[in-house]
């Protein structure tokens, strides 16, 4: 048996900033990590780059997550351990952040292990104990305090905190347990499932178009009414989509929900239409295709290759004359320029997915400290919760400051 006075289980960075900010002279702090090193899930975050956080006021974060309920909880933490306040931490410990296209914030060097070292190493100063390829078994309560199980070992400490991630890339070690270990101890999950991922599409009509990207395009979902409308970047995949757009909107997608995507706004449906007849009196005897090629409504990314599709999946020839566009064609065709229906067949699943929707039920936890509201000394921060947000650095920032928020109430306590 070890006795420390806290215990954080995981490695990674809300675990690691947690342990930093909480740690007091002549305390004992232990950080368990069940995979080999700490931070294998920061160091593959931005394709390797790191998206530390995100430009901006740090009140427009709270439209880039889940839910009012989402930004309600995290509106405490963030204010109180801001983008900037961030930036300033990592800058004051010799690594400059830099703004890249969008907002994104990345370490100057690129690296994501640049910023693991400055933690590793603030750990290391403050006399904090980090022990890998300690995987927790079970945590059970004694006599106030916590008992966390390990193969072959067994640690004790008066408070713990549970930062252990989520399930997503699960070869990182993100594999649920904190879950297991917080309903263990009492609390309730929201469901749980991949979120920040790309969508199966169920009779998938662009195979052959996958690499394409196409710019700042509407999306909406539908579940026997709309749930919601986003924009951004997609990617056509082999299988599906993908790009920011889609993984953004990922997290209130559900299996057999229809995604629409408007090559055309929806607002110009008149308007195309008017176009069409316009062109067609002009010059009846030209293509639908070389007609369509000038379509002066639509986004940059309307290719040759994908306008042939949209007529194909339309029933329209390629080399069909605008004079003989019927009506019910030429309806049929702006439906599906301004909303083309997709069926979502599945979500792809936690190996790809950023991060995980759903996890500890929030109102069963303090947001000013990040206490649990069941049980004394015991802290929940980062991706275990139900809290997840858009891709930009949104997620990491988070786990920062719920990391800070919860360090700043062990302090008073430790």
């Amino acid at each position: 048996m070890e006795d420390y006075d806290l215990i954080i289980v995981g490695a990674g960075p809300s675990g690691l900033f947690c342990g930093i900010n909480s740690m007091k002279r002549g305390k004992r702090v232990l950080i368990l990590e069940k995979k080999d090193s700490p931070g294998h899930k920061l160091l593959i975050s931005g394709s390797g780059h790191c998206n530390l956080t995100h430009q901006g006021d740090i009140r427009d974060f709270f439209d880039h997550f889940g839910g009012p309920n989402q930004a309600r909880f995290l509106r405490p933490a963030l204010l109180g351990f801001t983008n900037n306040h961030l930036v300033s931490f990592f800058k004051d410990l010799g690594l400059e952040m830099i703004p890249e296209k969008g907002g994104k914030m990345f370490p100057e060097t690129l690296h994501a292990r640049d910023v693991l070292r400055i933690l590793i190493d603030q750990c290391r100063k403050n006399d904090i104990a980090i022990k890998c390829n300690q995987n927790v078994t079970a945590i059970d309560r004694d006599n106030g305090g916590f008992l966390v199980r390990c193969e072959g070992k067994v640690f004790r400490a008066r408070m713990l905190v549970i930062a252990t991630g989520g399930c997503s890339y699960p070869a990182t070690g993100s594999t649920g347990d904190g879950h297991r270990f917080a309903s263990s101890l009492g609390h309730h999950l929201v469901e749980i499932g991949p979120a920040l991922t790309n969508l199966i599409i169920k009779d998938y009509p662009f195979h052959d178009l996958a690499g394409l990207s196409i710019p700042d395009i509407k999306t909406s979902l539908y579940r026997s009414t709309k749930i919601n409308e986003h924009r951004g970047d997609i990617l056509f995949t082999h299988d599906g989509l993908s790009g920011p757009g889609i993984l953004d909107q990922s997290r209130s997608v559900r299996a057999g929900d229809i995604i629409k995507l408007s090559f055309v706004p929806e607002e110009q449906k008149e308007a195309v239409e008017k176009w069409l007849m316009d062109e067609a009196r002009q010059d009846g005897g030209k293509s639908i295709l070389s007609a369509l090629s000038n379509l002066p409504f639509s986004t940059s990314g309307l290719s040759i290759k994908l306008t042939k599709r949209i007529l194909e999946i339309s029933g329209i020839s390629f080399d069909l004359h605008l004079a003989q566009l019927t009506r019910e064609n030429r309806n049929r065709l702006i439906e599906n320029f301004t909303g083309l229906p997709l069926v979502v067949s599945d979500l792809g699943g936690f190996s790809t997915a950023m991060v995980t929707r759903g996890g500890v039920n929030t109102i069963e936890v303090n947001s000013k400290t990040m206490q649990s509201r069941l049980v004394e000394g015991l802290y929940l921060v980062g991706e275990v919760l139900d809290i997840d947000g858009d891709t930009g650095g949104y997620n990491l920032q988070a786990a920062f400051s719920t990391g800070m928020q919860a360090a700043r109430s062990i302090k008073t306590k430790i």
